[in-house]
């Protein structure tokens, strides 16, 4: 699969041919850029680098801050000032831009830092990163999980330059930039440096390495060399009177030579930053293609977990990147946390969980769930140490945790990996902050008065209770997994039978449409308060577009007038938001299974593309990428449920190692899909040879199989319609009211 990764794919705004038939309905009015970036990676890693415009989200590339819409450009042409540290992938307005340590080679004088030179000739691949500055620079970028290593390849110059700004941080759009508040850089000749910085509360501190033909190496502050100078310090620096300083080195280039400049990185002093660099790079120097083939030999690894068969290269190549993007996020950081003295599982950029927590997470629990363990455990220090589960977690302090977009959705995760068995956990501890977390913000309003608004946090608090119940049976305390279960049963209070959506309240992003068909764990009660499963499948029908006229998606700068009447529309907004990402799936719960399929093959046949325009919207830290790899494979997890949804798979044959166990997909009656074509439906299954009339198994029951065999057909057929995936029945507070019918 490495081979066919193409990491510019989301770099651009979205370029897909028109979309065919039932895509043609669905309006989304979020950015339509993917916000991805094409810059060296390491699964999971603590560092990403890149090219580094200034531009909105990453870092890299032309667009401008944007909400809605078409983005709008900054620049007009793909440019670079240099080459800097950390990226967000694939998310929007997440306040924390990171690109630190900007690397800029440079044949001008120090005055022209922070100028733009076009760049040309990209390369990129999982955890390599090239390009031609129109300087006639050849600049190459590769990272390990902690470390970075930059190789410049300058023309002949009798005074060429390798410049590292280290007061530049963020984006150049309004309120994106960074300063630090501290900083400390220490020149250890020859050829070596070492400091920290404080960035939005957060230490991060460095080790650099330069292999240079002996170039001089020298401080600088304010665009000025300090010759002889080998300490700069500033104990306190304001955005009003931040001045540019950092370190270069300069002197004559020979073309063809190679200059290697290795950076060790650490939230715990420069001393482990420097044991970061040796154990990624060891101390030889011109150590850059061996940690290149190290990083690709480790993501090689990684995206071997699955393979497809198709003959379309171009799919192949989109399945490729989508599991690329989905496993670049968290960053995993053992042993670094800045904000407490413990050691142990550190993460961050869970960016955030409201993203990643349908999709993504259960993609890692399934592939590698020695990392979910991993992140779970990070989480529970966070909450110890911070007094809540996190719903977002970046390399920051601040008082913002997201806490709009939801609650309690780390339960969920928790849940999963308590379903799984995951040794490696302390499970009373799980239970003791799982349970306080529930207690504070919207969980204590939810508690005081049974519901809390936004509505859809209800929904999240109550299945949090539920998730939370899981453990506590799974500890053996049954009264008080009793206790949670009743909370849980709250859920109810979010609906009104009269429509069969949520009640009026204000939304994150969305609607009630959009937030009204989220698979809750008692689905047969939700399908109840609607009026039935007629009534249910009407309210999904007219959601996903079924009947409905093609509709225009919003372009660039958007009135708002075009904003309200697309709003109006309620309808699917086709993997452009989160909420929507599981209501495909919903036709499950009513015998329709052959609904899903068609819903899935047109989005995963008009949404996701090759070109750098081949996302329909945010990646969002690989949450919507990695639906694209569960959808393509037709599977769908219900997140914290211990249940995977079963589907029209979009590849003939796929192998997916659930851990150390493989497990083989396999068709009969496959047809190679097409945008404009129609999909094929399910006609029988079979799970290692024994018949499967049913839409859904458990994870455990995945997990333990070898081959699920899925026989197609041009048409919907009876399979799994006189079966229902199972309902969590829990114990109600209080006597909900009589369902009403909607009309026909």
């Amino acid at each position: 699969m490495y081979d066919r990764v193409d990491p510019f794919i989301g770099t651009d705004a979205t370029d897909l041919p028109p979309p065919e038939g039932l895509a043609a309905t669905w309006w989304w009015p979020k950015p339509q850029v993917g916000n991805t970036h094409p810059g060296a990676t390491h699964p999971f890693g603590m560092v990403s680098a890149n090219a580094y415009s200034g531009a909105y989200p990453t870092g890299y590339g032309c667009f401008d801050l944007n909400t809605e819409g078409v983005p709008g450009r900054m620049f007009d042409r793909l440019a670079a000032s240099g080459f800097t540290h950390f990226q967000q992938s694939g998310t929007g307005a997440i306040r924390k831009y990171y690109n630190y340590f900007r690397v800029t080679p440079m044949r001008e004088p120090l005055d022209a830092l922070g100028n733009t030179w076009a760049i040309s000739d990209e390369v990129a691949e999982p955890g390599y990163y090239a390009c031609t500055l129109d300087s006639g620079i050849r600049c190459e970028i590769t990272v390990g999980p902690k470390s970075a290593v930059h190789r410049y390849t300058f023309p002949d110059d009798d005074d060429a330059r390798l410049v590292i700004d280290l007061s530049l941080g963020g984006l150049a759009i309004p309120h994106g930039t960074t300063v630090p508040i501290r900083a400390q850089v220490h020149s250890l000749p020859p050829g070596s440096a070492s400091g920290e910085l404080v960035v939005e509360g957060a230490p991060l501190a460095f080790h650099v390495e330069c292999d240079t033909p002996d170039w001089r190496q020298m401080l600088w502050y304010d665009r000025r060399l300090m010759q002889g100078s080998t300490r700069l310090e500033f104990d306190y620096i304001r955005p009003t009177t931040l001045r540019p300083f950092g370190l270069l080195w300069r002197g004559p280039s020979v073309a063809g030579e190679t200059i290697e400049l290795r950076f060790g990185f650490s939230l715990r002093g420069t001393e482990q930053a420097l044991a970061n660099l040796r154990a990624d790079c060891g101390a030889e120097p011109h150590t850059f293609e061996r940690r290149r083939a190290a990083t690709r030999d480790t993501w090689t690894e990684h995206l071997d977990r699955v393979q497809v068969t198709t003959a379309d290269h171009d799919r192949r190549t989109v399945f490729a990147t989508a599991l690329y993007h989905s496993l670049i996020k968290p960053c995993f950081a053992f042993g670094e946390s800045p904000f407490w003295p413990s050691t142990g599982p550190f993460a961050f950029d869970i960016c955030t969980m409201w993203d990643i927590y349908r999709t993504q997470l259960p993609l890692i629990t399934a592939l590698f769930p020695e990392r979910s363990v991993e992140l779970a455990n990070a989480l529970l220090h966070i909450c110890e140490e911070e007094g809540n589960l996190p719903i977002g977690y970046r390399m920051a302090k601040g008082a913002d945790r997201f806490s709009r977009q939801a609650s309690g959705l780390a339960h969920t995760f928790l849940a999963d990996l308590c379903h799984l068995g995951a040794a490696g956990i302390d499970w009373e501890w799980a239970l003791v902050n799982m349970h306080g977390d529930l207690r504070r913000a919207y969980g204590e309003e939810y508690l005081e008065r049974g519901i809390t608004h936004p509505i859809s946090q209800t929904l999240d608090v109550a299945f949090a209770y539920q998730c939370t119940a899981t453990v506590a049976r799974h500890l053996g305390d049954d009264a008080l997994a009793g206790q949670f279960e009743a909370l849980a049963s709250g859920w109810e209070r979010a609906f009104d039978p009269d429509t069969g959506l949520l009640v009026d309240s204000s939304f994150y992003e969305g609607g009630k449409w959009n937030y009204s068909f989220r698979l809750v764990h008692d689905m047969a009660r939700r399908i109840e308060l609607t009026g039935g499963e007629a009534a249910f499948t009407r309210l999904l029908d007219r959601f996903f577009g079924f009947g409905a006229d093609p509709v225009k998606q919003p372009g660039e700068h958007p009135g708002a007038d075009e904003m309200a009447a697309g709003y109006a529309l309620d309808r699917f907004e086709g993997l452009n938001n989160e909420p929507d990402m599981e209501a495909p799936w919903a036709y499950h719960y009513v015998g329709r299974p052959d609904r899903t399929t068609e819903i899935v093959h047109a989005a995963v046949m008009n949404q996701f593309g090759v070109g750098r325009g081949g996302l329909p919207g945010n990646d969002d830290s690989g949450g919507l990428s990695s639906w694209y790899v569960w959808a393509s494979l037709g599977l769908f997890p219900v997140a914290g449920q211990n249940l995977v949804l079963l589907n029209a798979p979009s590849f003939e044959r796929a192998t997916i190692r659930l851990g150390a166990t493989p497990l083989s997909i396999e068709t009969s009656g496959f047809v190679e899909p097409t945008p404009d074509g129609p999909p094929r439906f399910v006609q029988s299954m079979r799970l290692d040879g024994v018949e499967l009339d049913r839409s859904w198994v458990t994870g455990t029951e995945l997990r333990a199989a070898s081959v699920l065999h899925v026989a197609l057909g041009p048409n919907p057929s009876e399979w799994a319609t006189t079966t229902r995936p199972p309902s969590t029945i829990t114990t109600s507070t209080s006597t909900p009211s009589p369902p009403r019918r909607l009309p026909s």
